[in-house]
């Protein structure tokens, strides 16, 4: 199995908590979409003829593209990859692009899952992060996707902000839980460096984000979801039985994937690449077949702790098996030993290994670089 991830760089607007690449100028936008056609090319033979089962257009916003530009894509990674017939192909969408016509298109082209930005269902949230939809747009999307006959939904809430009270994050679930979608990313409002957020911080002009605040919101995140018979199958991920995503459940399982696009990471086990993170100079240096990225071997301990970092987020733990079989019997051993000054309440046990518990959730990155390989 083997993944395709498709970066599109652009955005009406920026939203206050982003660090992701994009850029709010389309006028680059053909250019750019000749670029990861190229990009495909010159790439067909980094996964090593396995077949793709997943595709996913990220972002930025893929949903500024036009259907037809979509479908160019698709076609050229159909002519050169081995796609399989059932393949997840996923679309990130705001709120906003979704109308009617649009969502009737992207089913066409053959968009089979969609994944809308949504973030909150109150138009104070939405102002305070500087998202381009409102409260009402939020509220129909989902139904207008089922109505033109999408069967597989996700949307992404943000919880923790200053303006979401915890009675308006119990609503908010209440009405995601209630859509009729089948699987929710959600995520910890975070300050991340060099964003307007963090300078709105810095500055004084917006009051720090309360880590109690963000705790409560979590805790009431779990239980509504079992309430609702979502599975939390990772840390910021929920979805109900038999509609994980693909497409991250192959990340967190160690799948090779293949990125295209400025910005974007790929991996193939023994190492990852990441694309160089300016839309000139990606078209530029793709078209002149130059060095548009830059590549990293990673040794066994670089792998075993990709392999830490990212089965502890999810519910099915590390397997003590598979560290044996491709780490060997000193990483096991000296795991062994980093679990044993871990505190008892932030890990469990499980048949295979071990996982987060709900409080080790909270402290997620603490945990896992515990369990690092740390050279002395």
């Amino acid at each position: 199995m083997a993944g395709i991830y498709i970066h599109v760089p652009f955005c009406k607007q920026a939203c206050h908590y982003c660090d992701f690449h994009f850029s709010t100028s389309l006028k680059n936008k053909k250019p750019l979409i000749d670029g990861i056609l190229k990009e495909l090319e010159l790439r067909k033979a980094y996964l090593h003829s396995k077949k793709i089962d997943t595709i996913y257009f990220g972002g930025g916003t893929p949903s500024l593209l036009d259907t037809e530009e979509i479908q160019q894509i698709l076609a050229q990674i159909n002519t050169l990859f081995k796609v399989a017939t059932d393949a997840e192909i996923t679309l990130e969408a705001n709120p906003d692009d979704l109308t009617i016509p649009k969502i009737k298109s992207l089913k066409a082209a053959g968009i089979n899952r969609l994944s809308i930005g949504i973030q909150s269902f109150y138009d104070e949230d939405l102002s305070d992060m500087n998202r381009a939809h409102n409260a009402n747009e939020a509220k129909v999307v989902v139904q207008n996707c089922l109505n033109q006959g999408f069967e597989h939904l996700s949307i992404d809430l943000i919880y923790g902000g200053t303006t979401l009270s915890d009675e308006n994050w119990i609503q908010n679930l209440k009405t995601a839980f209630n859509s009729g979608i089948n699987h929710l990313s959600a995520y910890s409002l975070t300050v991340e460096p060099k964003t307007a957020l963090s300078s709105f911080i810095a500055k004084g002009k917006k009051a720090p984000l309360e880590d109690e605040k963000s705790i409560r919101h979590f805790e009431l995140l779990k239980s509504m979801a079992k309430e609702h018979g979502f599975e939390h199958y990772e840390i910021s991920n929920l979805a109900k039985p038999g509609h994980y995503s693909t497409h991250n459940t192959n990340y967190w399982k160690g799948e090779p994937y293949l990125g295209v696009g400025p910005s974007a990471h790929s991996f193939v086990g023994n190492s990852r690449q990441w694309n160089v993170r300016n839309n000139a100079q990606y078209i530029k240096l793709v078209s002149e077949k130059g060095d548009y990225f830059k590549q990293e071997q990673l040794s066994p301990y670089d792998q075993y702790n990709e392999y830490i970092m990212t089965a502890l987020r999810t519910t099915w733990g590390v397997d003590f098996n598979r560290i044996q079989e491709r780490f060997g019997a000193e990483l096991l051993s000296y795991l062994e030993e980093q679990i044993q000054q871990i505190s008892n309440n932030l890990i469990e046990e499980t048949a295979i290994g071990f996982k987060l518990s709900t409080a080790g959730m909270n402290v997620a990155d603490t945990v896992i670089s515990e369990c690092f390989w740390v050279e002395n």
